[in-house]
């Protein structure tokens, strides 16, 4: 009842404050399975999908002030399909895939998106490791390679000098936390997305691998801002 209580003030026009409120305490109760029953229904992922502008057609990617509202809204997806088979099934359905692939796209080039961007990548990394079909989605119809690359890309700075060859820099400072942690997540999910790819077909095909590969080499000479936290990114 709880749950449901919070869903119902979550569909109507809240304050920012309140909406953040509810959805921290709808991520904490997420943990427990046996509390995401009323949760798991096509309604209820539609308005968590709602308030994570995973519709950015309709609703645009505009005002700062709704994006810890977003950023919660993910987080609470994120335990919800970890958690919930129904949740994975129902994220099939409601295309949730091609949906964060959207949102992505849109963050690129913006400021102050940075958690927005590590948690639609986390959510994708978890989409692509539960659900095969999502996964053979992600990889055929939804181009998730080239989005996850360019997000990888994004995420290091990466500079070229020419078509394969990033430019290497040693004096460049480390990479910030929330860099490093939108690096490891878009990792995380080009790992699951590129699994099955050992059989590359196409022309273009070959052009994004050995793009992926020269990034991937970058990204092996970049230091994160710890030492533990380096370690994670290679």
């Amino acid at each position: 009842k709880l749950c449901e209580g919070i869903i119902n003030i979550l569909e109507k026009d809240t304050k920012t404050s309140c909406q953040v409120a509810c959805l921290e305490a709808l991520r904490i109760l997420s943990r427990d399975k046996k509390v995401l029953v009323p949760v798991t229904t096509k309604r209820n992922m539609q308005i968590l999908m709602k308030l994570a502008k995973l519709d950015t057609v309709e609703d645009p990617l505009e005002r700062v002030s709704e994006f810890p509202v977003i950023v919660e809204a993910l987080k609470c997806l994120c335990n919800i399909i970890f958690n919930s088979s129904v949740a994975q099934k129902l994220s099939l359905e409601l295309n949730l895939a091609a949906m964060l692939c959207n949102l992505l796209q849109e963050c690129k080039d913006r400021p102050l998106v940075d958690d927005i961007k590590c948690f639609d990548l986390r959510l994708l990394f978890l989409l692509s490791l539960l659900h095969t079909d999502i996964r053979a989605q992600l990889r055929q119809e939804l181009r998730g390679v080239q989005v996850l690359t360019q997000a990888l890309e994004c995420s290091l700075s990466v500079r070229w000098t020419e078509e394969y060859k990033a430019a290497e820099d040693r004096d460049r400072p480390p990479l910030s936390l929330q860099e490093t942690d939108c690096a490891i997540e878009a990792l995380k999910a080009l790992f699951n997305v590129t699994l099955d790819s050992w059989n590359v077909h196409s022309k273009n095909e070959s052009h994004q691998f050995r793009y992926m590969a020269a990034i991937l080499r970058h990204c092996l000479l970049t230091m994160g801002p710890t030492e533990e936290k380096t370690e994670e990114l290679h």
